[in-house]
């Protein structure tokens, strides 16, 4: 089984069923030989722009993702350190522990993105 880290717009696509996700990274989460992830640091940011009116979530958001078929890849130690090592290609600190999860973990990212490949991650679109 091969691990994806799912990006949070990626994830918000997915569980919209939006057509912004494209066809090679909705193959990806759909693939039952793949195990998508989504970080805790995605629902950190949903969480922070939805108290903000930035973005509209249900309350029970955690609980659709894990019913959509998504594992949690929780924040560690080792993560949040890996992001001081990171240059700063990119300035958002969400899509910065992404890039450090997968790092850490050998992940690829579905993302839309491609400022993440800048730190050399894997991504997939």
């Amino acid at each position: 089984m091969s691990r994806l880290l799912v990006d949070t717009h990626a994830l918000l696509w997915w569980l919209a069923d939006d057509p912004a996700l494209s066809a090679e990274a909705r193959e990806a989460i759909a693939d039952p030989a793949n195990e998508p992830l989504v970080s805790t640091a995605s629902a950190w940011e949903i969480a922070i722009k939805r108290s903000l009116g930035k973005l509209t979530a249900p309350d029970d958001l955690p609980e659709q993702i894990t019913a959509a078929g998504f594992a949690w890849l929780p924040i560690s130690a080792q993560h949040a350190w890996q992001v001081c090592a990171l240059p700063m290609h990119h300035r958002d600190p969400f899509d910065r522990m992404l890039a450090a999860q997968a790092l850490i973990e050998r992940l690829p990212v579905v993302t839309a993105d491609a400022r993440l490949g800048e730190y050399g991650v894997e991504t997939r679109w």
